[in-house]
């Protein structure tokens, strides 16, 4: 056992049950904070949601959300979560449309691990713009878990990928400290811990999300064009997939822009269109994933609306393979 995971065994006990969970961490959030602030990176996913409630229950008025659109978000995304957390939870919840920004600081950029760098750094900066206009905030809070901090090779693991929350952070992040309520959870033991803070089944089962955003899954260099056509893309196939009431045999499905393109044809003429990626996926603690056996029917159904609906689309392929060799994201 290494010390990353010794850390993990003696955080979550032997028996993990999401009640103690609870009661320990927002005693170990008030012990670290004390009357202090708090800035939280709200992305709308899973674990970030259960950050904001278990830090909003454990101090309060003393927590402020801050949702960052940075032009990578799924269709629609950015109204559900001012809807959830500022109308229903009463979550102080601040929305920065940033997309320009953010398309900026990853222009020409092509590496996936520069390309989640440099996004993760441009957030860390937004939060600290934030932070100076909201007046002294000392703490960062961030919905990292324990399979960020093994895939970013931290504890003695072996390095996969950087996450924008782990990896991705520079060294000056210009707070206090990090408040990281889940990051000795499995995403399944996270969900839990969503249940039993009473967080609407909807937001709880709702699927991971990386930090990026699209951006993990918009191969090549970002633009807004090949984002808006992956925004299309991804709602098609999600949307799809529950009215075929397939959307629970799998923990994640979404659409992936390849950024290759390829010859088709539309009403008797020659086009030249992006490629597009399914992917669906079954996990439990999302360090393996299997492939999800979707009916063949709905697949060919599936990518023929969206190489006919998507503007610029006129090709649509499916990623069969399993995590290991290959990772969930793409990027």
């Amino acid at each position: 056992m290494n010390q990353a995971e010794k850390e993990r065994a003696a955080k979550i006990g032997k028996r993990f049950t999401p009640k103690k969970y609870i009661e320990n961490e927002i005693a170990a959030i008030r012990k670290q904070v004390g009357d202090k602030k708090v800035l939280l990176a709200m992305s709308g996913g899973v674990d970030s949601s259960v950050c904001a409630v278990l830090l909003h229950k454990a101090i309060g008025k003393q927590l402020t959300c801050v949702f960052v659109d940075h032009g990578c978000m799924r269709k629609n995304e950015a109204k559900e979560v001012k809807r959830v957390f500022k109308g229903k939870f009463g979550i102080n919840l601040i929305q920065i449309d940033a997309e320009a920004r953010f398309l900026e600081k990853a222009k020409g950029i092509t590496d996936p691990e520069a390309k989640r760098k440099a996004i993760g750094g441009e957030f860390i900066r937004v939060f600290e713009e934030e932070a100076a206009k909201l007046g002294k905030i000392e703490f960062l809070g961030q919905g990292t878990i324990y399979p960020d901090i093994i895939e970013s090779g931290v504890g003695g693991h072996k390095a996969v990928k950087a996450h924008h929350n782990v990896g991705g952070l520079p060294k000056d992040i210009g707070f206090e400290g990090l408040v990281e309520p889940v990051k000795y959870l499995y995403k399944d033991e996270v969900r839990k811990v969503g249940r039993a803070l009473g967080i609407p089944d909807e937001m709880v089962d709702r699927q991971p999300f990386p930090g990026p955003g699209l951006a993990v899954r918009c191969l090549g260099e970002l633009t807004k064009e090949k984002l808006d056509i992956l925004r299309e893309a991804d709602f098609i196939f999600r949307s799809e997939m529950a009215k075929a009431k397939l959307d629970k045999k799998a923990q994640q499905f979404f659409a992936i822009m390849t950024n290759a393109k390829s010859t088709g044809v539309k009403n008797g003429a020659r086009t030249f269109g992006y490629v597009i990626a399914l992917r669906a996926v079954a996990t439990q603690q999302f360090v393996q994933a299997g492939v999800v056996e979707l009916p063949f029917k709905f697949v060919v159904d599936v990518a023929g609306k969206i190489a006919t609906k998507v503007k610029g689309v006129n090709r649509v392929v499916w990623d069969i393979t399993p995590k290991p060799p290959a990772t969930i994201e793409w990027e």
